[in-house]
């Protein structure tokens, strides 16, 4: 199987289906970062909840954040589930750009890529799917995030098996189509759309824009 040409074939697939998805919704970095940490393990009308409160109180900026008492924050962000954990997780990050950038954004994503996921890595709570995010949508940085149901569309697709790690699904992704962050963007975006109304548990195959993949790149 020719992994790139299958790849950007789905790619082509889905866009030709979902159209341009301007994921990942924010108004600045600071407040996509702040959604890839409160996303985890809930939806994102959740964290719009939460976003929006932020926001109403004038708090979503690293400096105003991170002055926030731990129990205010956490009332503001309960929507978004594990909201004392989330809490924390926020309260690490503040604590990690204070201490390497001075709370400047701007001057964190001036980073080399992989030294700055590293970095990410080890403030707790961020792992590689949330780093990822960080580094794609906050900081337009070309690097493939790989999530549930990007593994789930492979696997059903056999383009891999169950046991591949997160790091091995992103190379594969990475040294088989471009290094773009405006193309990486928009693939997790169609990946989560695709997830969302077709490949589900008891997935919904007709109909979908990957429907008899495998006949199409034979003929």
């Amino acid at each position: 199987m020719d992994t790139s040409k299958y790849l950007l074939t789905i790619y082509e697939k889905l866009d030709r289906y979902f159209g341009d998805l301007h994921w990942w919704p924010g108004e600045t970095p600071f407040e996509i970062i702040v959604g890839a940490i409160l996303t985890q393990n809930t939806s994102w009308e959740n964290v719009k909840i939460a976003i929006s409160n932020l926001k109403s109180k004038g708090f979503l900026y690293p400096e105003k954040l991170i002055d926030i008492e731990d129990d205010i924050l956490a009332g503001l962000v309960k929507s978004s589930g594990y909201y004392n954990v989330k809490t924390k997780r926020l309260k690490a990050f503040l604590r990690f750009l204070r201490q390497e950038y001075a709370l400047n954004l701007e001057k964190m994503f001036e980073e080399n890529l992989w030294t700055l996921r590293e970095k990410l890595l080890d403030v707790n709570g961020i792992g590689e799917e949330t780093a990822d995010s960080i580094l794609l949508y906050a900081g337009n940085k070309p690097i493939f995030v790989v999530d549930l149901y990007t593994r789930k569309i492979l696997q059903r697709h056999e383009i891999i098996d169950g046991g591949l790690s997160y790091g091995e699904i992103q190379k594969l992704f990475m040294k088989s189509i471009p290094n773009s962050a405006r193309l990486f963007n928009q693939y997790h975006a169609l990946f989560v759309n695709t997830g969302k109304r077709f490949c589900k548990k008891a997935p919904r195959c007709e109909g979908c824009p990957l429907e008899n993949m495998e006949s199409i790149l034979l003929s």
